[in-house]
């Protein structure tokens, strides 16, 4: 990606999977065009990884949660291949487990959907600068849970981003349990499971069952 420079304004390419918050953060920072300025946009992170290396953007401003591939998998794509790559997520997930896999992605920011503008614009500005910028929301909670990961007081699989119902159903497959064995042992649907293990293959970086079973070995998580 470009460096960012005194010269001109910050190049931004917007991400998510709905025209309508691309225009709705287009205009939010219009009014800032001498600061900041949308050099392109992509609907998907599909999308982004061709435009963002065709535009070289200081910085990439993306939705965390979208269809296909997330804002997590498209931050961790992005720096795989340039490791100097700018990336701002932006949710409305008030959750310090998706900060901690923003960061861990290698993400440079993590923002709620409700800043305003020139919030927005102001916290842009130090991210271009090497500054890891958090909601102030969520930081002083994420400083607090991180102490109590590093004291293990959260369930198995916390510190990788997993719920306590995510760390039950990856216990279950450590078991051996088939999807319809777990639905019945916490008396949920076959979806829901499925759901789960989306969920799961997800956060731990997997693409199947194994691979989250070797991972929850390895790691770990479970014996």
């Amino acid at each position: 990606m470009s460096a960012p420079t005194s010269a001109g304004p910050l190049r931004i390419v917007l991400v998510d999977d709905h025209e309508m918050v691309i225009a709705g953060l287009k205009a939010m920072l219009s009014p800032f065009r001498g600061r900041v300025r949308v050099v392109g946009e992509a609907i998907g992170a599909e999308r982004a990884m061709s435009t963002v290396a065709s535009l070289t953007p200081d910085i990439v401003l993306c939705d965390v949660r979208m269809q296909g591939a997330s804002g997590l998998d498209l931050c961790r794509s992005l720096r795989e291949r340039d490791p100097d790559a700018k990336v701002v997520l932006l949710s409305v997930y008030d959750d310090e487990q998706y900060l901690f896999q923003a960061l861990r992605a290698g993400a440079s920011g993590y923002l709620l959907k409700k800043i305003s503008g020139e919030e927005l614009v102001r916290q842009l500005e130090l991210a271009a600068t090497g500054t890891t910028v958090i909601d102030a929301s969520l930081a002083g909670r994420a400083v607090d849970t991180a102490a109590r990961l590093q004291s293990d007081e959260f369930w198995p699989g916390a510190r990788h981003g997993l719920t306590h119902r995510e760390s039950e159903v990856l216990s279950l497959m450590v078991t051996g349990l088939s999807n319809r064995g777990i639905a019945t042992r916490l008396v949920v649907s076959d979806e829901t499971v499925k759901s789960h293990l989306r969920s799961i293959y997800r956060k731990l970086g997997v693409g199947d069952r194994t691979g989250a079973v070797a991972t929850a070995l390895r790691e770990g998580i479970f014996q």
